[in-house]
């Protein structure tokens, strides 16, 4: 085959398949003859070729462009980004009324007016004023002590597992309390840890103590002290990802682990499911050791949260709007949930329907003898938490579903379900 006509299936192949769209500019013919290592008299044939079958056109003083229009591939593009999830039961969206975005967006255009600060990147640890201001916040809000050069902020609890498994040794175990937390089990299985879900003897436990399991089971405070004892005794470390604490609206409030440790646990925290999930900005709190660990080696890593949602968030906390935002929440949750659950039950009457201790699923078990896939063909994304002998256990969040749709969801869902 001649190198021309290499070239001219390359290009040919990436704009049939969408990799190049009409109007996309292609490499000049100097450009392309050092990409692919040719003469520029080859690409010009390559190039004279595409645009006598109309695959490009050269434009004057302006280079060569797509110009097939590829309806097939873009009436698929356009498929897969219209296949939306209607009904999304897993909680990973937020109510539109949940969050005042006109004042998050005035505290935005303030942090922007810094422009001096802004012409630098951010402390690695993160800002130092927010950091200052976090302390203050988990001291009186959950009696958290902790310095700010304790705090190490970062965009997403992923980011903050990552950093932490850098700083554990690799020879330990890890445990997590179900199979259910995905995420956190692929970071520490991908930095070469062994992980075990309820494993007493592990090394590392991991635990949300308000969002125990995808049931939404609640830690008890006597097996909280347990929990942290045992650790003290056998040199364990625990992981407490508070999540979801904040939500809790009808439950006894529950003493941080951190607050009841012995130096042995690291704190975690997050903004975004109470703000907005892509507003992405958690915290974590780092015992002594691991922050001695860590400002060694600082220069290993570098900030992801961006530096003008910090500063904007810092004056956020500061000015009160974070206490009145949690007790908004708590409200809106807790009430959307015991709504859908007097929904559900009459919907379903012969369900097994019941609320979780933290207040914001919804169980479901109900007879059932389609395949799951029916759930997606309804627009609706949900956790199945269990399906045998005709009988389906789903776990529902309506969190993310505006009050007003939620009769409509439920009826959509017994229309997949009978």
């Amino acid at each position: 085959m001649k190198k021309y006509s290499k070239l001219y299936n390359d290009i040919k192949e990436q704009i049939i398949t969408g990799q190049l769209s009409h109007g996309d500019k292609i490499p000049s013919v100097r450009d392309a003859a050092a990409i692919y290592c040719v003469s520029t008299t080859t690409v010009q044939n390559a190039y004279f070729e595409l645009c006598a079958d109309g695959y490009i056109v050269s434009k004057e003083k302006s280079g060569y462009f797509v110009s097939i229009f590829n309806k097939e591939n873009q009436s698929q593009n356009i498929e897969e980004n219209e296949v939306k999830t209607e009904y999304n039961f897993c909680g990973e969206s937020a109510d539109p009324e949940s969050f005042d975005v006109s004042l998050w967006q005035r505290y935005i255009k303030n942090a922007l007016r810094q422009k001096d600060r802004l012409l630098t990147y951010s402390q690695t640890q993160g800002e130092y004023d927010l950091r200052c201001a976090i302390s203050k916040y988990i001291r009186e809000k959950r009696n958290v002590t902790a310095s700010p050069d304790r705090i190490v902020i970062g965009a997403g609890v992923g980011v903050l597992l990552n950093i932490l498994a850098s700083l554990f040794e690799k020879d330990k175990t890890v445990s997590f309390p179900d199979k259910s937390f995905v995420q956190g089990i692929g970071i520490f299985q991908d930095n070469g840890f062994k992980v075990h879900t309820r494993d007493k003897n592990a090394d590392i436990i991991y635990v949300s103590p308000s969002h125990m399991t995808r049931w939404g089971d609640v830690m008890k405070n006597k097996r909280r002290l347990e929990l942290v004892e045992y650790s003290f005794k056998n040199n364990s470390t625990v992981i407490e990802d508070d999540y979801e604490n904040d939500f809790m609206y009808n439950v006894k409030p529950t003493p941080a682990l951190f607050t009841l440790g012995h130096g042995n646990v690291i704190y975690i925290g997050s903004f975004s499911a109470m703000l907005l999930p892509g507003i992405r900005i958690s915290f974590m709190v780092l015992n002594k050791e691991l922050a001695e660990i860590f400002n060694k080696n600082k220069y290993k890593f570098a900030q992801t949260a961006s530096k003008t949602e910090q500063i904007a968030l810092c004056q956020y906390i500061r000015d009160g709007h974070i206490n009145s935002q949690t007790r908004k929440i708590r409200r809106l949750y807790s009430n959307k949930t015991k709504n859908f659950y007097s929904i559900l039950k009459n919907e379903f009457p012969n369900a097994n329907i019941s609320i979780s201790e933290n207040t914001l699923q919804i169980i479901m078990s109900v007879k059932f003898d389609k395949d799951i896939k029916v759930f997606e063909e309804n627009s609706i994304s949900l956790f199945v938490e269990k399906y045998e002998n005709g009988v389906i256990t789903i776990v529902l969040s309506p969190s993310g579903i505006p009050s007003s749709k939620l009769l409509k969801a439920a009826k959509t869902l017994k229309k997949a379900i009978n």
